[in-house]
C-alpha cells in the first residue's frame, strides 16, 4: 500500500462530518492492506506509531530544510522501516544519525505526506476523534461484530493487533486466551475503612510488593506475561510448572509473583524483578499468588461479578490464591491490613464483590490501601526543568542525616533519591527564587545547595540501591511541602530509612 493512499483516505475522512462515511472510507482502506501493513497503518491513523517513542520532537522536525519529492513513491512498509530505524537509534552520535534518517525520509515524501507523517510522529491526530470510528471500520472490513472488536481492543490495549486478528484470523481468534490482556487497575484510599466506604461489601486481599503477572494456559502450553504484557515465559519455568498442574485445560489467571526468603518473608522487590531481566532461571525461586480468573475452559468470566470469579478461582487455583477475606466489616478489613503489613507486604487491595473485570481501566471497583510514610529530608540540589518547567528549578536531590558518619562524614548528609513529583507552580517559583542564594556550585543541569532546606517527603518505602552511598533509594517519593519551621539538624536519618528495608 502506498503512503499516498493513506493520505487520500485521511483527507477524505477529514472532509466529511458523516460518521458513516468516515467508517466506510477507513473500512475500504483497511480491507485493501496486507496483513503486514495493518499494524503500522492503524498506528499512523491514530497518530500513535507502533514503535512508540522514537526520540523526535517538533524542534527537530521544524529544523529540517529538505526539498520534498514531487511525486509519491513511499509505501507504508517503507515508512514503517524508517520509524524502526529511528526508534533503534541511541547512544553516542544518535542525534546526528536521527537527523540524517529524518532528512532522508522527508526527502522521499511529498510535502503533504511529510505533513501527515510529522503529525503522526508528534501524536497529533489529523482527522479528529479517529479511535471510535476505527473500531467500527475494522468491524466492517472484517465482517465482525463491533462489540467483539471493541472488546478485543480493550482487552489487548492494541487496536493495531486487533485489526490484524480481525482481518486475518479465524472465527474464534478474537477470544482472549493466548493473548495478554490489559490488567485492571486500582484507585487509592488512605485506610481499609475508607476503601470499604467506596466499594461496599468486598474481597479484601493482601497487596504484595511483587511483580504483576498474567498467565495463559491452553493444554500444556503456558504463557506468562508482565504488567506491560511482555512475554517472560522462558524466564519463569517454576511458574509454568505450577500452572500446568492446575485443574483446567484453558485458563487465564491474574496475580502477582515474588520470591521468599528462608523465613518465608518477601525478598526485596529488585530480587523478584531480576528474574525477568535474565534469560536463564536464577537460584531464587518465584512463587505465584493469583487473585483473579478471566477465563476457564471455554467460559469467559470477565463480565461476571467478582463473587463468581472468586468461586472459580478457588476451584482452579486452590492453594495458590492470594490471602484475603470477603467482608463489609471495617474492623475485619483493618485487621487483615495489619496482618499483611506484619508479614512484610505492602498493604491490601479492596475489591467490590459485584464488580466486573475492566481491562486497562482504573476505577472505584478496586481500591488499594498502602501506608503513606513521610520523612523530613534536606535538599542537596535542584535540577533545571524542561518542557513547561523550562527556566524553573525542579527535580530535587534529597538527603538524609548521617549523625555517626556511617556512610560519609559524621553529621553530614547522604543522598537517598530525587523527585519532582508534588511540586506545584507556586513551589517551583519559590525554589527558583530562593535556591540560588544557597548555591555552593553549579553545572549546566544542576544547582548544588548548602544543606539547609528541609522538605517533607511522602514515600511508599525504600529499596536497596547501589546508586547512593547509603545503599538505598526512595520509592515513589513526592513533595508534601517545605518545613520552614525545622532545621537541617532535625531531619530524619539514613538509618531510620534503612530500617524500612525488608529481607
Amino acid at each position: 500500500m502506498m503512503l499516498s493512499e493513506l493520505l487520500a483516505a485521511t483527507d477524505e475522512v477529514a472532509a466529511t462530518s458523516s460518521r458513516l462515511a468516515k467508517i466506510d472510507v477507513l473500512a475500504r482502506l483497511l480491507a485493501s492492506a496486507s496483513p503486514e501493513e495493518l499494524r503500522p497503518l492503524v498506528g499512523l491513523l491514530l497518530a500513535a506509531p507502533r514503535q512508540g517513542r522514537i526520540g523526535v520532537g517538533w524542534r527537530t522536525l521544524g529544523g529540517l530544510d529538505v526539498a520534498h519529492a514531487e511525486t509519491p513513491t513511499l509505501t507504508i512498509a517503507d515508512v514503517d522501516q524508517s520509524l524502526d530505524a529511528l526508534a533503534a537509534t541511541s547512544g553516542a552520535g544518535s542525534t546526528a544519525a536521527r537527523q540524517n534518517l529524518l532528512q532522508r525520509l522527508a526527502a522521499q515524501c511529498t510535502a503533504a505526506e511529510w505533513q501527515l507523517l510529522s503529525r503522526a510522529m508528534m501524536g497529533e491526530l489529523r482527522t479528529g476523534a479517529l479511535s471510535g470510528v476505527l473500531h467500527e471500520a475494522i468491524a466492517r472490513a472484517s465482517e465482525r461484530p463491533v462489540a467483539s472488536v471493541r472488546r478485543a481492543a480493550m482487552l489487548s490495549g492494541d487496536l493495531g493487533e486487533t485489526a490484524v486478528v480481525a482481518l486475518t484470523g479465524g472465527e474464534d481468534d478474537l477470544d482472549a486466551v493466548g493473548r495478554p490482556v490489559m490488567p485492571m487497575l486500582a484507585s487509592t484510599a488512605g485506610t481499609p475503612t475508607a476503601a470499604l466506604e467506596i466499594t461496599g461489601r468486598a474481597s479484601v486481599e493482601y497487596k504484595l510488593d511483587g511483580a504483576r503477572i498474567q498467565v495463559h494456559r491452553h493444554g500444556d502450553e503456558v504463557g506468562v506475561y508482565t504488567r506491560s504484557l511482555a512475554d517472560v515465559t522462558h524466564r519463569v519455568p517454576e511458574l509454568v510448572e505450577i500452572v500446568r498442574a492446575l485443574p483446567a485445560h484453558d485458563v487465564i489467571l491474574d496475580g502477582e509473583t515474588l520470591s521468599l526468603d528462608e523465613d518465608g518473608g518477601p525478598r526485596p522487590f529488585q530480587e523478584t524483578m531480576s528474574r525477568f531481566g535474565a534469560d536463564v532461571a536464577r537460584e531464587i525461586a518465584l512463587r505465584p499468588w493469583f487473585f483473579d480468573i478471566l477465563h476457564v475452559d471455554g467460559r469467559d468470566l470477565i463480565d461476571e461479578p467478582l463473587s463468581v470469579r472468586l468461586a472459580e478461582l478457588e476451584r482452579v487455583a486452590g492453594d495458590w490464591r492470594m490471602p484475603g477475606v470477603v467482608t463489609d466489616d471495617a474492623a475485619e478489613a483493618e485487621r487483615l491490613s495489619r496482618d499483611a503489613l506484619a508479614a512484610g507486604h505492602e498493604g491490601v487491595l479492596v475489591k467490590a464483590l459485584e464488580s466486573t473485570y475492566t481491562a486497562g481501566r482504573r476505577g472505584k471497583s478496586w481500591v488499594k490501601v498502602k501506608p503513606v510514610l513521610t520523612y523530613d529530608l534536606v535538599v542537596l540540589g535542584a535540577e533545571w526543568g524542561s518542557g513547561r518547567r523550562t527556566g524553573m528549578l525542579s527535580n530535587l536531590h534529597l538527603g538524609a542525616r548521617d549523625p555517626e558518619g556511617e556512610f560519609g562524614e559524621p553529621g553530614g548528609f547522604v543522598m537517598v533519591g530525587k523527585t519532582f513529583k508534588g511540586l506545584t507552580d507556586e513551589l517551583l517559583r519559590w525554589q527558583t527564587e530562593n535556591f540560588p542564594a544557597l548555591q555552593t556550585r553549579r553545572t549546566a543541569s544542576t544547582v548544588f545547595l548548602r544543606p539547609e532546606t528541609v522538605v517533607e517527603i511522602a514515600i511508599d518505602g525504600v529499596q536497596r540501591s547501589p546508586r547512593y552511598p547509603g545503599g538505598i533509594a526512595l520509592r515513589f517519593a513526592r513533595v508534601k511541602g517545605y518545613r520552614t519551621d525545622k532545621t537541617a539538624g532535625e531531619a530524619d536519618t539514613v538509618q531510620s530509612l534503612r530500617s524500612l528495608l525488608r529481607g
